[in-house]
């Protein structure tokens, strides 16, 4: 196997404190920079279903000035313009995140939108056919951060934050490196406050992410350098062995905290192969999924979604998918290239019955008179990081859709 020697790769330079006890680190990272005034977000579920908050606010100490427990599911504009006002009137130097994906991303949003002191519509990140996107330079300074994981989300480590917004273009994406965070806390106390099917879903979104995101990352990447594929090849493995434990044990502590820990390896490597040039063909149709059926979470769309994004791909990336079939060591002996690739669909969906994860859009109750709607709502929809395969007939997209039906 044949690796890029020439590439740019993104290190973001957080502390991560993992393991029982970990909550207590936050008191001496908030120490680390001087900070005086910590301020709390999360949802408003996670503060009224468990005690996470207390234990932070206890570690936190002298230094807890406040809390916001309004974040919402895809981080919709009104949830996070009230945490907005939350933020400015506490007047914190510290921001502690306690949540899962869509706190965080509120949490970012937040920061990003109070320290630049402008309107969404200002700053979030414009499509246009043909055009590289047009990013917003956020030049101001960020209040500093600290995650405490719930969910093991892509989303902790990122510079970003995509919104959700009742008006086209729904996805809009706010950009500024500088709300990485200083810290991440991977507790088993607080993964474990996540129910079991939540965890599982967000547990596949990176699962979805390492086999199926030929054009970001991924390991069918064609842009592939030994430190992204170090990356992906361990949250693979720890995705493969720990989701069924999570399933079988849901109250395994370690099983949670390994799922949580290849969300962030999975996403280290994405941000190295962004805008690599995939030659894949890709969609947005898991984006739909979840913006249109309350129902189906991020982890949910891309699984269902997953091997029909192999089958349409076959063809162009066969190399890339018989790749991950010698990572599981599935290929067998006189295999060509692309009977490893046929394996790997057949493995995927498999594997994914076998944790309780939906293959095909009717279980997860898709109406199939929607799958026209689904397809040309795509069609006029943009996204960041995405290729030159992005599928854009409206007609093939129904196709694709009907075979994930």
């Amino acid at each position: 196997m044949k690796l890029n020697t020439t590439f740019r790769y993104l290190a973001p330079s957080s502390r991560y404190h993992a393991g029982p006890g970990s909550i207590s680190q936050i008191y001496s990272e908030a120490k680390r920079i001087g900070a005086t005034r910590a301020f709390l977000i999360s949802s408003e579920t996670l503060a009224r279903t468990t005690d996470l908050n207390d234990k932070v606010r206890t570690a936190l100490g002298e230094l807890y000035v406040g809390t916001w427990a309004g974040a919402k599911k895809e981080s919709p504009i009104p949830s996070v313009m009230e945490g907005v006002k939350a933020v400015k009137a506490a007047k914190p130097d510290l921001i502690v995140t306690v949540g899962g994906g869509s706190a965080v991303v509120t949490g970012r949003a937040i920061t990003i939108i109070v320290g630049e002191d402008k309107t969404i519509e200002e700053m979030y990140t414009k499509h246009a056919p043909g055009r590289a996107p047009d990013v917003y330079r956020a030049g101001k300074p960020k209040i500093p951060n600290i995650i405490v994981n719930t969910t093991p989300t892509t989303g902790t480590d990122r510079g970003g934050a995509a919104i959700y917004d009742s008006v086209a273009p729904h996805r809009k994406e706010l950009y500024d490196p500088k709300t990485r965070p200083l810290a991440v806390i991977i507790d088993p106390q607080a993964l474990l406050t996540a129910p079991l099917d939540l965890y599982r879903d967000t547990s596949l979104t990176t699962f979805s992410d390492i086999i199926g995101s030929g054009n970001t990352g991924g390991l069918q990447s064609p842009e592939l350098n030994p430190l992204a594929y170090a990356d992906e090849r361990m949250a693979l493995e720890l995705s493969v062995a720990n989701l069924p434990k999570l399933v079988e044990h849901p109250n395994d502590g370690e099983a949670r905290v390994n799922l949580c820990l290849a969300a962030i390896l999975c996403n280290r490597a994405s941000q190295s192969t962004y805008n690599s040039g995939g030659r894949n063909r890709t969609t947005g149709l898991g984006y739909k999924l979840r913006y249109h059926y309350a129902h189906i979470g991020q982890g949910a769309a891309g699984a269902v979604m997953l091997a029909t994004n192999l089958r349409i791909n076959l063809d162009l990336m066969t190399e890339g998918m018989a790749r991950i079939a010698d990572v599981l060591r599935i290929r067998l002996a006189g295999m060509t290239d692309r009977e490893a690739a046929q394996a790997l669909i057949v493995w995927v969906e498999s594997f994914l019955r076998s944790i309780g994860a939906a293959t095909r859009l009717r279980e997860l109750n898709v109406p199939r008179e929607d799958l026209r709607r689904l397809a040309e709502e795509d069609v006029r929809a943009l996204y960041f990081g995405e290729g030159s395969g992005r599928i854009t007939d409206p007609d093939e997209l129904v196709k694709v859709l009907e075979m994930a039906y």
